[in-house]
């Protein structure tokens, strides 16, 4: 990609990583980042703050060293510690930070961690509104700590990971040559939504993988192979898809074997053992998105959608903080974008800009940390995640459907806001309940399959660990999905429900008045 000729024109850019007790993805994704601008050296200045939203104090301080670790490099990295958010806060005047506790939150100083990336972001915009003018045009690219910069490719042997995208100066040549005033990239590798959106259609290919391996001898010659994979285009990856206006896919995908050398099918079988526990970190191993290289101004189009893992804005874009942030829910990104969407119009855009996304790190076989999510050495509970999703869908499309009647430019009142918010409650619960349904038997399939004792794999001594992480993986699946599972419970409970529902309307309500406050606390700096 060619970068803009006069190097003094050159944007410089602020790179912000919020980060929760993830010392090693933030290790992989700085690493990255130098190895990025040791490949495309770039003129303008390349700055990076990490905004820490750690419980853990040994994460505190990796984090905190890897800062200074990086600077010594030669990269230019700023930790902003909670000491730090907590002094940015209390610059506020009393008044004006009761005013917004529902975008910085009001977390006491002793328990300030685990606010939720939502919050952090806005803390960070706080603290970038506060770097001084210098006459330098200057850009705000804000993703997320396991993401890294560069891309995986598919090729015939299997996937490759490479720096097959100069991202500073692309990003240069968008903000100098066209109108965007905030570009939202996407993620490849790993999909950017909950096992709780995955799980239907995860099953469907677990079902397709076990059938084809029930016809074949364990000792041959492993078929899996052959070709190329079937792209997870257009979030493949999603139970509902069609909500967000692409196709759903009928079909499963078959998986692709990523053992190189000889080996058998019972080797296959044991590998993709080892993977499918961690779709409950977010992994998909059979719907997996790739890397497609197109031209560069050709790609950026209209968008709707903020992924708060990989966007960028001018300084004039920190008039947009996350909103609803204290309500911790998912699909933050996506609410917002439809706000940008209905205020900025067509300065608001995509481009083909996507970063490797990595859910796991490999050493553990799984996250560091996610939120709403506890385990233990055999279970996995997904409940808290699960239920924040189901309520971010609802807050999502409530906004969808205002933001169709005029909002936020007009304001409905509150009556109005709560129909909306009921109405959307109930489609939702209606949808989530039929897939439900879908994937419980889609469980009890998989485990008659799985368990009937007459398939070799029950039979083969040597793979008594591989069918160790199969049941491993029905039974959390049966936790996490089943009719009593704790999730269903949490969502299903009327208090909850009633609850949920009155702070996103009251949220929703709020907004403007959030935003007047949001714009005074920026007139501070």
């Amino acid at each position: 990609m060619n970068g803009v000729a006069n190097v003094d024109c050159r944007h410089d850019f602020v790179v912000v990583i919020p980060v929760a007790d993830r010392p090693q993805h933030l290790r992989d994704c700085l690493d990255s980042l130098v190895e990025l601008c040791r490949r495309y050296p770039y003129g303008g200045r390349i700055m990076v703050l990490i905004a820490d939203d750690s419980r853990d104090p040994d994460s505190i301080g990796q984090h905190r060293a890897l800062a200074g670790a990086f600077g010594r490099q030669g990269l230019a990295t700023h930790y902003l510690g909670q000491a730090e958010q907590i002094a940015l806060v209390d610059r506020l005047p009393p008044e004006l930070r009761g005013r917004l506790a529902g975008v910085i939150g009001a977390c006491a100083p002793d328990a300030f961690h685990h606010k939720g990336a939502s919050i952090t972001r806005n803390i960070a915009y706080l603290w970038l509104n506060r770097l001084p003018a210098d006459g330098r045009k200057r850009l705000f690219w804000f993703l997320d700590s396991d993401q890294e910069f560069r891309v995986n490719l598919e090729t015939v042997e299997g996937e490759s990971l490479d720096y097959a995208v100069d991202y500073f100066h692309a990003l240069d040549r968008i903000f100098s040559a066209t109108p965007a005033r905030i570009v939202t990239g996407k993620v490849v590798g790993d999909p950017p939504v909950s096992p709780a959106v995955m799980a239907g259609n995860f099953l469907d290919d677990v079902l397709a993988f076990l059938a084809e391996m029930a016809g074949v001898p364990a000792g041959a010659a492993c078929t899996f192979h052959g070709g190329p994979s079937r792209p997870a285009d257009d979030a493949a990856y999603h139970d509902m898809a069609e909500l967000f206006g692409f196709k759903a896919s009928a079909d499963a995908y078959r998986y692709r074997c990523p053992i190189l050398g000889a080996h058998d099918h019972a080797g296959c079988f044991a590998d993709f053992a080892g993977r499918l526990n961690r779709f409950f970190d977010g992994e998909h191993p059979t719907r997996r998105s790739y890397y497609r290289q197109d031209d560069l101004m050709a790609g950026i189009k209209p968008a709707r959608t903020i992924y708060t893992g990989n966007y960028v804005f001018t300084p004039a874009g920190l008039d947009w903080f996350i909103p609803f942030a204290d309500l911790k829910l998912r699909m933050a990104g996506p609410t917002l974008g439809r706000i940008i969407r209905a205020e900025l119009g067509d300065a608001f855009v995509s481009a083909n800009l996507p970063m490797l996304h990595k859910r796991t790190v490999d050493a553990i076989g799984q996250s560091e940390f996610r939120p709403g999510i506890e385990r233990d050495s055999e279970r996995v509970d997904l409940s808290g995640e699960f239920e924040r999703q189901y309520f971010g869908d609802v807050m999502l499309f409530a906004m969808v459907r205002l933001t169709e009647q005029g909002y936020p430019a007009s304001q409905p009142d509150a009556e109005a806001i709560a129909a909306v918010v009921d109405a959307t409650e109930a489609e939702m619960r209606g949808r989530y309940s039929a897939k439900h349904g879908q994937i419980v038997a889609r469980i009890d399939r998989l485990d008659a399959l799985f368990s009937d004792p007459a398939r070799w794999w029950q039979r083969d001594a040597r793979l008594a660990e591989a069918c160790h992480a199969w049941r491993r993986f029905i039974a959390n699946m049966r936790d996490n999905f089943a009719e009593d599972s704790r999730a269903w419970q949490l969502i299903e409970a009327s208090a909850n429900r009633v609850a949920r529902k009155a702070a996103i309307g009251a949220a929703i309500g709020r907004y403007r008045a959030d935003r007047a406050a949001w714009r005074a606390a920026l007139e501070q700096a």
